[in-house]
This record gives structure tokens, C-alpha cells and sequence, in this order.
């Protein structure tokens, strides 16, 4: 059963939650200082975390039924691929297809119960930002075939993720709630740009096309990675010229050298994809390494980690300074 359980988590890809979690925080904290509904708030994030795993999910699933129709599918070939770990599980038969598509449907089916409550406590706003959701996760596989994925992740994690919350906890939608989504919004984006950078080879041999691969190398693609940290080290600016925050918000830049150190990763992938970074005290938490490093997916891995824990540890400074401006 734990073995179950397991596995389960890991194909819903677990590791990628905290940056749902570190995005909900900030719209959390900051309609909580406005008196915001607390319990409504986190009930929100649980249908989140749901909506978020069950995403996951039905993308694996997608790109799985994409892949075994291509006439040179080749199964041994595709797992010996030990970067690429999407739909490993499905293609060597650890779990079956009905198994994913009853666990995605366990996890929507509880997120819309939670939405249906919204929208019974909270009033007709909930469906909107439901079906902006609802959309995304299940177009999400098709959208980043044509290189709509980060437009989709964007719309999912700004306007979405924080006009649904502050919506639940306060009954009100005011614009500044959208401004100040944008920072942790494309610190989100950031990470699956990282992802489409270092699949970069594979994405178009599955027919993907993304912003990265549309570039003529990894290295080149680079150049968007950067115009995206330079415009999230920008964007709390933002908060402060439309009174949402304080100076306060300026911690984020605390943030800037593990910025630095995971472009720089980044730049040692597309030269060689088999480098692994040194392992620094701020690269962490980095959690079930040995079995990507048995499985060979170490370097894979480490970058992804330092991208999402880049994003969370961002969103926890941008959280303390609306606290802090509070006090």
C-alpha cells in the first residue's frame, strides 16, 4: 500500500508542488493582512494541489498516447533515455493507462467538488476562474506542442491561481491583485522554461515545439531565461509604484545570486548536458537524489530543483516583506 502510495506521488510529480504552494502564500498572507477569509484560503489551496497534480497527470497521459503513435516508437530505446522521465512509468508498465486516468480523475474530481463549494459560498466569479483552470489542465498537453506552455502557466499562476484565491477569501477581485501576481508568476515560468531548455533535443523529436527549441540551440534559448529573471527582478518595482507594497519588497532581491548560479548551471547544461552542478547549502532542499542519480537523471534533476527552489524561496521573501510592512 505505501509502495502504492508512492508511486502514485512520484507520477504526479510531487517535487513540482511546492511552487503551487509558494505561489498561493503570497495571494494567501496578503488577503489575510485584508482580513481575508482564512479557512476559505486554505481550503483553496487544497483544490489547488489537487488541480495541480491532476494536471500533471493527464499531461503524462497525453504525451503517452502521443508517443506509442509514432510508427518509430521504439520502447526500450525511448526508457533508456535516463533524462526525460515523463511517462516512464506508463511505458514500462509500472502503472496502466486506466490506473492514471482514475487517479487524474480522483484528483479533478475532488478540486471540483471544493470549486462547486466556492460557488455556492462565493458567488458566480468562482466559475470563471474554475473554467480558466479547468481549460488550461485539459488543453495544457496540446498547448505546449505549439508553444503556448509558458503563456498557459502564466495565465494559470497569475490571474488564475491569485484572482481565484483572493476572490474565495474576500469576495472581491481589485486589479492590483493581478499586478501583484507577476512576480512569483514568472519565477513559475522561469522553471518550465528551464524544463523545455534542457529538453530541448527530445521535445522535437516528439514533435514538441516550444519557445526554446525554436531557437537554434540550447545556448541560444538561453536568451529568453535571462529577459525572464531580469523582468521578475523588475516586477516588484511594480508593487511599490502602485502602493501594493512597501520597500519592503526588495528582499526578493536577496534571491539574486541563486538567480546568478542557476543561469550560469544552465549554460554548463547546453555546452554539456552531462554536468552536474556543485552542490551548494542554498541548492537545497534537494529531495530523493540517489534514486535520480541511479537513474541517471542527476543532472536533470539538480537544475530542476534549483529553479523551483529559486521560485520558493522568492515567493517566501515576497511573503515576509508584506508581513513585515504590516508590523
Amino acid at each position: 500500500m505505501i509502495n502504492k502510495v508512492s508511486t502514485v506521488l512520484e507520477c504526479s510529480r510531487i517535487f513540482s508542488l511546492p511552487m503551487t504552494i509558494m505561489s498561493w502564500i503570497v495571494v494567501f498572507t496578503y488577503a489575510a493582512l485584508g482580513s481575508g477569509n482564512i479557512g476559505y484560503g486554505l481550503v483553496a489551496l487544497i483544490g489547488i494541489c489537487l488541480a495541480h497534480l491532476g494536471a500533471n497527470v493527464l499531461d503524462d497521459y497525453f504525451d503517452y498516447k502521443a508517443l506509442i503513435k509514432q510508427v518509430d516508437f521504439d520502447k526500450k530505446e525511448y526508457l533508456r533515455n535516463t533524462q526525460k522521465t515523463k511517462c516512464r512509468y506508463i511505458i514500462s508498465g509500472v502503472v496502466k493507462e486506466w490506473e492514471v486516468l482514475a487517479v487524474a480523475s480522483v484528483y479533478l474530481g475532488i478540486a471540483g467538488i471544493i470549486g462547486l463549494f466556492f460557488f455556492f459560498k462565493c458567488g458566480i466569479y468562482v466559475l470563471y476562474f474554475g473554467l480558466i483552470g479547468g481549460i488550461i489542465t485539459l488543453a495544457y498537453s496540446f498547448l505546449s506542442k505549439i508553444r503556448l506552455s509558458e503563456i498557459a502557466i502564466a495565465i494559470a499562476y497569475g490571474p488564475a491561481l491569485f484572482g481565484g484565491v483572493y476572490y474565495v477569501m474576500t469576495k472581491t477581485v481589485p486589479w492590483e491583485i493581478f499586478l501583484l501576481s507577476i512576480p512569483t508568476m514568472l519565477m513559475t515560468v522561469i522553471l518550465l522554461y528551464i524544463h523545455t531548455v534542457m529538453d530541448f533535443d527530445y521535445d522535437i523529436k516528439e514533435g514538441h515545439y516550444t519557445v526554446a527549441n525554436s531557437f537554434d540551440s540550447q545556448l541560444d534559448s538561453l536568451i529568453v531565461l535571462k529577459i525572464l529573471l531580469i523582468a521578475a527582478y523588475i516586477s516588484p518595482i511594480l508593487l511599490c509604484i502602485f502602493d501594493i507594497a512597501d520597500w519592503q519588497v526588495f528582499l526578493t532581491y536577496l534571491t539574486i545570486p541563486l538567480a546568478i548560479d542557476l543561469y550560469k548551471s544552465m549554460i554548463d547544461f547546453s555546452t554539456d548536458s552531462s554536468t552536474i552542478p556543485e552542490h551548494k547549502w542554498f541548492h537545497f532542499p534537494m529531495e530523493n537524489m540517489e534514486m535520480f542519480r541511479k537513474m541517471g537523471a542527476e543532472a536533470f534533476m539538480v537544475r530542476m530543483y534549483q529553479s523551483r527552489n529559486l521560485m520558493g524561496y522568492f515567493a517566501i521573501a515576497l511573503t515576509v516583506a508584506l508581513l513585515l510592512e504590516n508590523i
